[in-house]
């Protein structure tokens, strides 16, 4: 700002412009108490550019308010920018005021993300005295349901989900008084006005019950699976110490091993379970509220039967609604106050997302009745609607940094600021784990996850997240970028929607897409090197990659090098069945004819033995996911997957039991034909002590990645590299990659922002897109 020269007595106006997340936050009450402490007058507004303000009032103080404005904002603010610029002379305000919200043309602003409840409604809920006492929907301006409730900006109650309930006096009061923390809340509610929870059976018929929080409670402590619906869908949840309870959910929600996390009442129960280090309690209880992966202490498959066993981890959460609070508060007996929150010896829920069979999270009571019957036993439901459907963020440490694994709840729609400005690009993201990406301006929105296109009801949330979040940001795109293969029903959704535009419509390599998220959020716009570590994706030469040395510049990408190739015997059958990869591993080793013998217990194991021993022409991969699967084959770890990355990932929990170990020296080659692992392979074979020879592969493989990617970055003269793909959220690679890659004097690149995984795929192609020729007008 530039305060105009003039006699400090005097008085000057301007007009301040504030971009960011500033609206539904708290920023205008705010503006007008620093307005106040600082005498000046004028008037604040929000509209579809963030919040205006007119400030009449003597130098001095507009140069205190100025400095406060920037540092000291609401706790759920984001200030991206503000301008201050010389006003049109009106004439002097009596008072400094808030006004009603402005519409204009284009949309700037963002809306803010769904935020856990804050201590000071929490107090309100227990305490019997308060209004609002046991009140599941309680809120304010720090804190409360945003994206999901949101259908369009300026972010007013009359565009939430919240219209439906008029407010009583007693709120409208409350919404009406700059001095309260609820002026504004658009969300606001209390018993007399907002929305109810209602009790029912499996079969959707209401339950007479006198409490339903009291009835879901005594449900789950006899062993029930009640289906909740929360903020942005609903929750299956159990008992998760009653091993009858959770494997009657695995049995009825088809999820035979898969993990299930937890949501427990306070870091002294999790820290029962769980190692606790200082990022990870910060993390826990930001207003975020992710699930966060935390290293399981020895007893846990003991205490929680069926939850997580044979992981190295266990997901778990802290409460992030009302209700969930109120749930635990009826398991500690509705003790009044707080100060219970912190001692209390927490149940262990199970909170699993509530999509059945793959499909999307469920969100509506009709539909919770029609999908989720033959799964839960009960259903607690409430009246307000959810606009759109947001599942729980999840995330790890890896070596003191934070990753990504599921970017959600919490973080979406919050903005991942460009290197520069540009065009408008919708970016599709690829199959598997998919979310879409917008670019406006210098901001890249990323969707939440909506999960794998492989059936109609994914698809349908696909279509309805996109055209969600382009009227929300109130923006066409110009470019479509998406996947490079043809079949994703994502390609086709991009390659329609750009023939009905007419504008551009851009095919980017998936691994390309990977390290490019990576220089996207990290804002590197020279040359890098990316190592590019998957389970699939289609390359360029139409083969199946996913080990890749890949030189990237912009929308120039290089394949320098690759692993390997293993033999797919069986296609995408060998990538979920790891004995097939071990056997072609075998097969490459020179002992094919032990695969039968090998691997007994399979019955089409003599079938791929005469295969690969026929010397039939078998495509093969590049993917390090791949490499994964047949070391856990070879070591019988996992011969069949119950889920993606299953066998890599209880091969980490083995190698994180055994900890550090020795990487076998001989254990790889870099050849013309690619950097060489069967080598390390060939050590599995015989291993008896199955926990270190996981250490040692991992060990080995970090090692010959390091060296591969050195010589590559010498051979090219490139000092930057980027690591991208699901294979690095293996947390061992991943940390050991890291250290030793910048001991060596290479400046690292990791995802931080978005996941490493096919997750942030949209990511990558959006910033390639706007560097593509067709899209620099």
């Amino acid at each position: 700002m530039s305060v105009a020269e003039a006699p400090a007595d005097c008085i000057v106006q301007h007009r301040v412009r504030v971009r960011g997340v500033v609206q539904g936050v708290g920023f205008r009450p705010w503006v007008w108490r620093l307005a106040q402490a600082h005498a000046l007058r004028g008037w604040v507004r929000n509209d579809s550019d963030g919040v205006d303000m007119l400030l009449q009032g003597t130098p001095a103080d507009m140069a205190v308010f100025a400095r406060a404005l920037r540092s000291e904002p609401p706790p759920l603010a984001r200030i991206d920018d503000v301008c201050w610029t010389d006003a049109a002379p009106e004439p002097l305000r009596a008072e400094f005021v808030i006004l009603e919200s402005a519409q204009r043309s284009a949309a700037r602003t963002a809306i803010g993300a769904d935020s856990a409840v804050c201590p000071d409604c929490l107090a309100e809920m227990f305490d019997p005295a308060a209004r609002r006492w046991r009140y599941a929907f309680s809120n304010c301006t720090h804190c409360g349901p945003r994206y999901t409730i949101t259908r369009g900006i300026p972010y007013d109650r009359a565009r939430t989900s919240m219209a439906a309930f008029p407010m009583c006096p007693a709120c409208t009061a409350e919404y009406a008084d700059p001095g309260d923390r609820r002026f504004h809340a658009e969300p606001i509610a209390c018993p007399t006005c907002g929305p109810r929870l209602s009790w029912l059976d499996a079969h959707g018929h209401l339950q007479d019950c006198t409490d339903a929080l009291q009835a879901v409670v005594a449900a789950l402590r006899a062993g029930a699976i009640v289906a909740i619906k929360g903020l942005g869908g609903f929750h299956l949840a159990c008992d998760a110490r009653n091993g009858d309870a959770v494997q009657r959910l695995r049995q009825r929600k088809q999820r035979e091993m898969k993990p299930f996390a937890l949501m427990l009442a306070n870091l002294h129960s999790i820290e029962s379970l769980t190692l606790l280090d200082a990022d990870a309690r910060a993390q826990l209880q930001a207003s975020t509220r992710p699930i966060v992966l935390l290293r399981k202490r020895g007893d846990v498959d003991a205490l929680l039967p069926g939850v997580c066993d044979g992981m190295a981890r266990l997901g778990v959460m802290l409460p992030y609604t009302p209700l969930h609070y109120l749930l635990f508060h009826e398991y500690a007996g509705r003790p009044a106050g707080s100060t219970w929150l912190d001692t209390f010896d927490s149940p262990a829920l199970v909170m699993t997302s509530a999509n059945p069979c793959g499909e999307p999270l469920v969100a509506d009571n009709a539909e919770a009745v029609r999908r989720l019957g033959d799964i839960a036993d009960a259903l607690l439901v409430h009246d307000r609607a959810i606009v759109v459907r947001c599942d729980d963020s999840v995330l790890q440490h890896a070596g003191g940094q934070m990753q990504f694994i599921r970017r959600a709840r919490g973080y979406v729609p919050r903005a991942i600021r460009l290197q520069a400005d540009g065009p408008v690009v919708l970016a599709v993201g690829a199959h598997l784990k998919n979310t879409l990406c917008i670019t406006r301006g210098d901001e890249a929105f990323i969707s939440q996850h909506i999960g794998t296109l492989d059936n109609a009801a994914t698809r349908a949330m696909f279509d309805e997240v996109a055209q969600h979040l382009l009227g929300l940001l109130q923006v066409q795109p110009v470019v479509l970028a998406h996947d490079l293969h043809p079949d994703f029903h994502s390609t086709r959704y991009a390659q329609a929607l750009a023939a009905r535009l007419a504008v551009p419509c851009i095919a980017v390599q998936h691994h390309h897409a990977h390290i490019a998220a990576v220089a996207a959020e990290h804002r590197h716009a020279g040359p890098l090197l990316g190592l590019a570590l998957d389970g699939v994706g289609l390359g360029m030469d139409g083969g199946v990659w996913g080990g890749e040395l890949l030189r990237i510049e912009g929308v120039h990408c290089e394949r320098i090098d690759h692993l390997r190739a293993l033999a797919l015997p069986g296609g995408d059958r060998a990538a979920r069945e790891p004995w097939r990869m071990a056997a072609a591993a075998l097969a490459a080793m020179g002992h094919g004819d032990t695969i039968a013998r090998r691997f007994a217990e399979q019955p089409h194991a003599p079938a791929v033995q005469r295969w690969l021993n026929s010397g039939a022409t078998i495509p093969g991969t590049s993917s390090l996911g791949r490499w994964f699967d047949a070391a856990a084959g070879l070591l019988g770890v996992c011969a069949v997957m119950d889920f993606e990355a299953e066998a890599a990932m209880r091969l980490e929990a083995l190698a994180l039991r055994h900890g550090p170990a020795r990487p076998w020296h001989d254990g790889y080659r870099i050849t013309r034909d690619g950097l060489d692992l069967l080598p390390a392979l060939q050590h599995l074979r015989g291993a008896t002590d199955v926990a270190e020879a996981a250490a040692r592969f991992h060990a080995t493989l970090a090692a010959a990645l390091v060296a591969w990617s050195l010589q590559a970055a010498q051979a090219h003269d490139l000092g930057v590299i980027a690591l991208g793909g699901g294979c690095l959220l293996n947390t061992v690679l991943a940390t050991t990659l890291r250290a030793q890659l910048t001991a060596h004097g290479l400046h690292v690149l990791e995802a931080q922002q978005v996941p490493p995984n096919d997750g942030g795929l949209s990511l990558g192609q959006a910033w390639v897109a706007r560097q593509h020729p067709t899209s620099i007008h």
